[in-house]
């Protein structure tokens, strides 16, 4: 991330889940008066930074059971033969919010060391508490579309409402942690398209960051909606666990879930309706680690997830800030105004995808330029071939060659593959994408050399001249057909797989210059080479320059022979 302040636009809360534990029964005992003063449920409404909000309290029976000495460990008296569990309910006033996703709610359970609860089988199990929690309550809080900062004093607020002291909901226990949170922003379906494009940053976090067998991944990429029917992005999303996570986001260390996704009903709805654009959105994974983030942490999560947010977009080429020059990819909706505020440090990081694309590229190619040895090849074939877990020894016996030499190899493999104890497995799905297509390129370079010795032999049997031979192993090796007729010779090159189109037609000007000098070598009619005409169908990417745009485009180009020759 780079210093300075900048201007981009501002992702909307969404989902948010969390247990605020305060370190006191006071509150659930006033729940409970409340609930038996009002016969079983109290409601209210109230204003706070001039949005009005509804309370309803009521309760639930739960599991959980009385302490059998009739008090606390610490000694607070427990006059209850069923615990309740007070539950709120916390929402936008229609009039203001008349979708009615603008809400949460809170259950509310005691807490005392010891606790115990009453399974289904009518067994009893302990419920964990954290041990610096004397006794208590714990809220657990799930709501979506409200600054992750506002819950707490939105439930001060209800609780005061309903009759409840809202300074029992101030002091916050240093055990309370966030279960789940997002942030997103809503982008124009018709600018949506290089977030979720096979090498676009979902797709690349996934194909880049994760062991070829280690390690949490998760990848989905779903282009069709619950009714079948097609809309690409539909639902694509990859899970960074902690291993990866660093990779992409250095200063990251949380888990998160990166998103493109439609609403359910979004292919039937117009462009007017803002939910038929898609959300591109950051959750936080509890669930992919082992460590927590406690309430004190909400700040720094909300930055990160922000900064996720913010370097998947730019990563796939859209203004950050939205103008109306810019075409305004952003779309407004109920929760996001799509309008941007002043990072003072930018929250902007270049994600390092396409750096690590390359370094493994050139790992690749420098392995396969410098010569692999067959114990290698065989290797690194085993490793890109196999599903599963793979030992030296599992190799060595595919292979029919010496386990020790199978080691000897790997070790010198080191920047391709990552070697534990008995274990060995490809760095990357990328590089194993990668040797995959090299160990090809071998076969067919093989098959091409051995096509071209077959053809030259066979031009010697067939009393043919050295220069002809020559010819006729040029054509084998460049794979294209030579046809001569009376007036021209017309050449069709096989398929062209290039960087670009440029660097195709520079491989076809080679190969037609080489052509001519063994044409004229044979003695034949240059006027026909010259004069004649050429075609090849090539393979090149649209957009080599723009990693957000990559597009793989295939046409068919052809020309006069004596154009692409010096003259």
């Amino acid at each position: 991330m780079t210093s300075g302040p900048i201007k981009a636009v501002e992702p909307a809360y969404h989902e948010f889940d969390a247990n605020a534990i305060f370190p006191t029964l006071k509150p659930w005992f006033a729940a409970d008066h409340t609930l038996k003063q009002s016969g079983g449920s109290a409601t209210g409404e109230f204003t706070r930074d001039g949005q009005r909000w509804v309370v309803k309290l009521y309760y639930t029976e739960g599991n959980l059971l009385p302490p059998e000495s009739g008090e606390t460990p610490a000694g607070t008296p427990i006059e209850f033969e069923t615990i309740r569990e007070p539950r709120f309910k916390i929402y936008r006033h229609p009039d203001e919010d008349p979708t009615g996703e603008q809400d949460f709610s809170v259950h509310m359970a005691p807490r005392w060391q010891g606790l115990r609860a009453e399974k289904g089988d009518g067994t009893e199990t302990e419920i964990d508490i954290p041990p610096s929690l004397i006794e208590g309550v714990n809220c657990r809080i799930q709501g979506s579309n409200i600054p992750f900062d506002r819950y707490v004093p939105l439930l001060r607020e209800a609780a005061a409402v309903v009759g409840i002291n809202s300074d029992y909901f101030r002091d916050l226990h240093a055990a309370s942690n966030v279960q789940d949170a997002a942030v997103y922003v809503r982008v124009d379906t018709d600018e949506s398209g290089p977030v979720h494009a096979r090498d676009g940053p979902i797709a690349s976090m996934a194909h880049l960051l994760e062991n070829d067998r280690e390690g949490y991944r998760k990848l989905v990429q779903n282009d069709d909606d619950e009714r079948g029917r097609n809309l690409p992005g539909y639902y694509h999303t990859v899970t960074l666990g902690p291993r990866r996570i660093g990779e992409a986001f250095p200063s990251h260390h949380t888990p998160k879930e990166v998103k493109h996704y439609y609403a359910r009903e979004a292919k039937s709805l117009p462009k007017t309706d803002p939910l038929r654009h898609p959300k591109v959105e950051a959750a936080y994974q509890a669930s992919r680690w082992d460590e927590t983030i406690h309430w004190d942490d909400l700040e720094r999560l909300y930055d990160e997830l922000t900064e996720t947010v913010l370097s998947v977009l730019a990563d796939a080429g859209l203004p950050l800030e939205p103008r109306e020059s810019d075409g305004h990819p952003y779309v407004p909706d109920a929760y996001f105004d799509a309008d941007s505020t002043l990072y003072e440090d930018n929250p902007v990081t270049t994600l390092n995808l396409t750096r690590i694309r390359n370094e493994q590229e050139s790992v690749v190619i420098r392995h396969v330029a410098d010569g692999l040895s067959p114990v290698q090849w065989e290797s690194l074939r085993t490793l890109v071939t196999d599903g599963g877990e793979v030992s030296p020894t599992d190799i060595a016996d595919e292979n029919d060659r010496h386990p020790e030499s199978v080691r000897r190899a790997l070790r010198q493999l080191d920047d391709l593959v990552e070697r534990e104890y008995n274990r060995v497995s490809l760095a990357s799905n990328y590089v194993g994408e990668l040797v995959h297509d090299a160990i090809q390129d071998a076969k067919n370079a093989t098959r091409r050399a051995v096509e071209t010795g077959a053809k030259a032999l066979e031009a010697a049997d067939r009393d043919l001249d050295e220069a002809t031979s020559a010819l006729v192993a040029w054509a084998s090796r460049h794979g294209l057909r030579l046809n001569e007729t009376d007036e021209y010779v017309k050449i069709e090159f096989d398929r062209l797989e290039a960087e670009s189109l440029e660097e195709a037609k520079r491989e076809i000007r080679r190969a037609l210059r080489d052509g001519m000098g063994l044409w004229a070598d044979a003695e034949r009619d240059p006027s026909k080479f010259i004069g004649g005409e050429y075609t090849a169908v090539v393979s090149y990417d649209k957009y080599p320059d723009a990693t957000y745009l990559t597009e793989q485009v295939t046409t068919t180009i052809g020309g006069t022979i004596g154009q692409e020759l010096p003259t």
